[in-house]
């Protein structure tokens, strides 16, 4: 297989233009055009506009995708920050008809090009010297500002994502004091973004020029500022200029960045020798102390125009790699082991997923046989080969194997598909949560909750809405193990029974949000009472911060329009890895995990729990129930 078997889609989306290319070969990019983002509905009508005017057939050839857009990118929905267009990344995948599509913060791209820029393709601005294998520094100017950085690794390069813009502006002198008093009428929160970008420079004119000054736009104070035609936009590219280098310093300083501050963005690099005599050096440089620290660190003006696209590209083709790689998945290599003991046509449905793994776990039976050109029976007969029940079993075994190195996100359900597709898709969503939550679960908190829960004296479950099911659950089966447990899931009952807790108790308190009032009224009670308080929760939420250990759960759903399936089920799982993890704990104490007379009654729906033991508290070896519990929470990505 090529490095470029087809021709890849690589665009880069600002607050005002979309740019887009073709690249052909490595490095060889073609057909570039760039949209103004305002005559285009949305990213899709863009993206579309932008295939329909290439030559006849190249459109249809492209099959992998990577878009650099100035917004944070986490997960599968993508809001820009400075601009109206949001989208699925899944549903523009399947839309554009793309095997790949890959899609990251623009200055993350930005960062990853840095090291595969040639000399020529920068200008240095001052002194210092940059170290070999050390931390590089990224900002740039624009519809925003983009902060990154570039951490050496021993294969290559790890870059940031950030969201450094944001932090809060820092005047050096009386002109920008007074820049900040004028920003503060308009904003709450002046960070460094509301003037070091386009729309700032406007603000900073505002400022300066003085009231009664006709408004001018970035371009237009540029325009006269390099003219010298107005004094007034002089002063504000000069301000610009010494506030990005207070910015540029920040960033040095934070990031011990000896590798260099690069300097990229829709601005600085058309500033040319303005830029180059402005204070932004001799702003670097001025941090007291530390003034000799920065003058080491040398700065440079990215003078490439296609860097972005260089980054994005090589993001693209790392994740190619991986997937297209031997260890990539064990059903992959089993494939590739059988292919040669397939049937022709057997072996076109083979080839098919090596080629397009993910296309595969996301398509229909029809569209995998469509684009095999094979029967749907075909279809089946190649999964009952790799001793699979069919195809639905083939994608969880497909889904399980690629977790590790290819983002696995949610397939929409529309009203077009067969009862097969549904089932298909509900199962692949869920599959996929299940193992993103496998890979974010500490073991160390696992192991502290067992010990906990196994020591309690008692144990109560709390939850409300859809997540009492969960309670409710766990209370049953901590119940066959002889653990006195409740289940309350009546918010009018809970602060009751949360304020006759005792130490050596434990409450567990289950909630998708961790942001529910009455559940955090019962973690504050339950502490104040001695309890311990274990939490299955979101990460950073409130739940999370009150409780002295949380399981961190993190899933997405829409509550206000959809029952919250697959994070109940999340819950469930968990309770049942606790659950395990009790049941062996107290059976590894020399006691009976599950007392035969509670286990016949259970079986006949009447349980009949056993007299508890004298002295029936029970504490796990080394776990003080009435000593602080340790704070100990899993953090996901």
């Amino acid at each position: 297989m090529n490095d470029h078997d087809s021709p890849r889609l690589i665009a880069d989306i600002g607050g005002t233009y979309a740019r887009f290319t073709l690249e052909t070969a490595p490095g060889a990019y073609r057909h570039a055009a760039s949209l103004r983002c305002a005559e285009h509905a949305d990213f899709h009508a863009a993206v579309t506009a932008y295939l329909a005017g290439l030559p006849p057939g190249l459109a249809g050839a492209i099959e992998h995708a990577a878009i650099a857009i100035a917004n944070p990118v986490e997960g599968d929905e993508v809001r820009m920050t400075n601009y109206t267009w949001r989208f699925s990344i899944e549903q523009e995948r399947q839309r554009l008809k793309l095997a790949t599509l890959v899609v990251v913060n623009d200055f993350t791209a930005l960062a990853m090009a840095l090291p595969r820029l040639a000399p020529g393709e920068r200008r240095q601005v001052g002194g210092g010297r940059a170290r070999d294998n050390s931390v590089v520094g990224l900002l740039g100017a624009g519809s925003g500002l983009g902060v990154s950085g570039l951490i050496p690794a021993a294969d290559g390069w790890i870059a940031l994502g950030t969201e450094g813009g944001h932090a809060s502006f820092a005047p050096r002198d009386e002109r920008e004091l007074s820049i900040l008093r004028h920003a503060r009428r308009r904003h709450d929160h002046v960070s460094f973004e509301r003037l070091v970008s386009g729309p700032g420079l406007a603000l900073i004119h505002e400022a300066l020029a003085g009231p009664g000054a006709a408004p001018l736009a970035a371009p237009e104070i540029t325009r006269r500022a390099l003219a010298g035609s107005d004094a007034a936009c002089v002063q504000t590219l000069e301000a610009f200029c010494a506030m990005l280098g207070t910015a540029a310093a920040n960033l040095a300083v934070t990031l011990g960045a000896f590798g260099g501050i690069w300097i990229g963005g829709g601005i600085v690099p058309r500033l040319g020798e303005f830029f180059d005599r402005s204070g932004f050096r001799a702003r670097f440089e001025d941090k007291g102390r530390f003034s000799d620290y920065l003058r080491a660190i040398p700065t440079y003006v990215i003078t490439a125009g296609h860097a972005t696209f260089v980054g994005a590209s090589a993001i693209l083709a790392a994740q190619l790699r991986t997937l297209r790689g031997e260890q990539a998945s064990a059903v992959l290599a089993q494939i590739r082991r059988a292919r040669d003991s397939l049937s022709p046509a057997e072996r076109r449905v083979a080839d098919h997923v090596l080629a397009h793994p993910r296309q595969a776990l996301q398509d229909p039976i029809a569209g995998i046989a469509r684009a095999a050109q094979v029967s749907q029976p075909t279809v089946i007969r190649f999964c009952r080969t790799l001793g699979c029940e069919g195809l639905s079993d083939f994608k969880l075994r497909l889904a399980s194997g690629l977790a590790g190195t290819v983002p696995l996100t949610h397939a929409q359900v529309t009203g077009d598909d067969s009862t097969l597709e549904l089932g298909v898709k509900v199962l692949g969503n869920t599959a996929s949560a299940i193992l993103q939550v496998r890979e974010q679960l500490n073991r160390d908190a696992l192991a502290r909750a067992i010990d906990i829960l196994a020591g309690a004296s008692r144990v109560e479950f709390y939850a409300v809405g859809h997540d009492g099911v969960v309670a409710d659950d766990a209370q049953f089966k901590f119940l066959r193990f002889g653990v006195p447990s409740a289940s309350i899931t009546d918010p009018r009952l809970q602060p009751l029974a949360a304020s006759v807790l005792k130490p050596g108790d434990a409450a567990v308190i289950v909630s998708s949000s961790g942001r529910i009032d009455d559940l955090l009224a019962v973690a504050d009670t339950a502490r104040a009472r001695g309890a311990a308080v274990l939490a299955i929760t979101a990460s950073h939420s409130p739940l999370a911060r009150k409780a002295d250990l949380a399981l961190i759960v993190d899933h997405v759903e829409d509550v206000a329009t959809q029952v919250p399936m697959v994070s109940r089920i999340l819950h469930l799982l968990v309770i049942d890895i606790l659950a395990v993890g009790v049941a062996m704990k107290l059976g590894s104490d020399g006691t009976s995990a599950l007392p035969a007379a509670a286990a016949e009654g259970l079986d006949e729906g009447r349980p009949e729990l056993p007299p508890p033991a004298p002295g029936a508290r029970r504490t796990a070896p080394g776990v003080s129930a009435a000593a602080p519990l340790a704070r100990m929470t899993s953090h996901s990505g």
